[in-house]
């Protein structure tokens, strides 16, 4: 498994997802993080079927970190259960130092 991971979760507004990123960033447990939106989400929730608009957020850290990035976004979230997704990944090893190195405690 890679030692680096994309972490992607939503908010309902857009200040919602720049918060939880400034956050994550602020405290290194992200090195970076972008946000897209709005984007239109189609779910099921609570047994029903819904479509709603959000603001997806991608964050980069290691897999080190991801606990502490995830105990954070669930602290932080405006959602008592989120959608948050580790995915692991690769990538150009100069973006992969950043990463690392601006996720150190």
């Amino acid at each position: 498994m890679t030692d680096f991971v994309q972490v992607s979760t939503a908010t309902p507004e857009r200040a919602q997802a720049v918060e939880l990123a400034q956050g994550a960033v602020k405290a290194r447990l992200a090195a970076g993080a972008q946000i897209i939106g709005p984007v239109t989400s189609v779910f099921w929730h609570l047994g029903q079927f819904g479509e709603g608009e959000e603001w997806k957020l991608l964050l980069t850290t290691t897999r080190e970190r991801y606990a502490a990035l995830e105990e954070h976004l669930l602290a932080a979230h405006p959602w008592d259960n989120p959608e948050i997704i580790a995915t692991p990944i690769s990538g150009a090893a100069g973006c992969l130092t950043w990463i690392e190195e601006n996720v150190r405690p």
